[in-house]
């Protein structure tokens, strides 16, 4: 809205010019995010008490996480709302990428909502069944799936990292690899969520990359230049990246160890998905993988767990996801954050190496 606004007079004040410049409207997003996280982030902490939307602690976790029941949760909201306010001012409203972002964080956090309003009414750390959140995953990946499929600026191939001119063309496949990619990295953040701060640094982090990412792949010349694909528009990503950097932070003060709030579903499992989504649209779903290695890291300790209980009878790690492995071998909690946010660092660093190495 107010790119609309002071854009239009540019002829008129010449020093309005500056509006149509993508990193300017991302470094304004991003502080603008913040701002409204520390503005609002002790009223919503204050709501979310007094409605008694604490947090319910799984019965088989490590038992000094007992400390932090009634927690208050789902300040997801609050990332959520301090992303899309300013990515609604900041950005072009007739870019189709913004409401295809715009739609994958209402959608999958109206799921995470559902998820955590369920627990908190059972009082129980169970929410919504897996059965039935998967169908909802289903639902709302398809529908982004085939937004994109049918949106021309985006190609339907898949490229390689580290090699120059290497894709393979998904054709119709690519509906079911595009839900597969939002699903699954809505999951994998969903399941990093689980030490105070632990998710939301990675997020930081992968959201710094794509803000780059994005720039890089809506310029037509850096793209060239790069020889990475170039999608029409995309550059505007960059700005709603940067608008979740900046509520990642704002939120971040709140919940660094210790938490005064946790994230809930409505969180994890809405910034997932717009990570994930955010990939599709810069063409970098198979660097998801490194850039999100910390989420990847996560959910392969539980299939690997999972697997291995159900084929030898035997856990491979003392308690997954693999975080609480470190904490029941007598990591403290901040150290174990920390490392994983390093981790994520050197993860992302090595993601934009691609740009050059191929």
């Amino acid at each position: 809205m107010i790119y609309h606004l002071l854009y239009s007079l540019h002829e008129y004040i010449s020093a309005l010019n500056v509006f149509r410049y993508i990193t300017f409207r991302t470094i304004y997003a991003t502080i603008t995010a913040m701002i409204i996280c520390f503005i609002f982030g002790e009223y919503v902490i204050k709501k979310l008490t007094i409605l008694k939307f604490g947090q319910h602690i799984r019965e088989d976790g490590p038992q000094w996480h007992e400390s932090k029941k009634g927690t208050p949760t789902m300040g997801g909201l609050l990332i959520i709302i301090a992303t899309v306010i300013p990515a609604l001012l900041w950005m072009d409203l007739t870019n189709i990428f913004l409401w295809i972002i715009f739609f994958t964080t209402i959608s999958f956090g109206y799921i995470g909502f559902v998820d955590d309003y369920t627990k908190i009414s059972k009082k129980h750390n169970k929410g919504l069944t897996a059965k039935n959140k998967f169908y909802l995953q289903l639902i709302f990946s398809f529908i982004i799936a085939v937004i994109l499929f049918f949106t021309p600026e985006i190609s339907k191939s898949l490229n390689v990292p580290f090699f120059k001119n290497v894709t393979i063309d998904l054709g119709y496949f690519y509906i079911p690899f595009a839900m597969f990619v939002i699903i699954g990295s809505s999951n994998a953040v969903n399941l990093t969520d689980g030490l105070d701060g632990l998710a939301i640094g990675p997020i930081i982090i992968a959201c710094m990359t794509f803000v780059i990412l994005a720039y890089c792949a809506g310029n037509y010349k850096i793209a060239s230049y790069l020889q990475i694909p170039y999608v029409k528009g995309v550059g505007e990503f960059s700005i709603y990246a940067g608008a979740m950097l900046g509520a990642g932070i704002g939120f971040l003060w709140f919940n660094t160890y210790p938490a005064q709030v946790f994230m809930g579903d409505v969180g994890s499992i809405s910034l997932g998905a717009t990570l994930g989504t955010g990939a599709l649209i810069t063409k970098n779903e198979l660097l998801l993988v490194i850039i999100g290695g910390v989420f990847v890291m996560e959910t392969l300790s539980v299939i690997i767990q999972v697997i291995s209980f159900k084929t030898t009878g035997k856990r491979v790690f003392r308690m997954a996801p693999i975080h609480h492995h470190f904490e029941l071998k007598g990591w403290k909690e901040p150290k174990i954050i920390v490392r994983f946010w390093i981790i994520a660092f050197i993860l992302s660093l090595v993601a934009l190496s691609t740009l050059k190495i191929r």
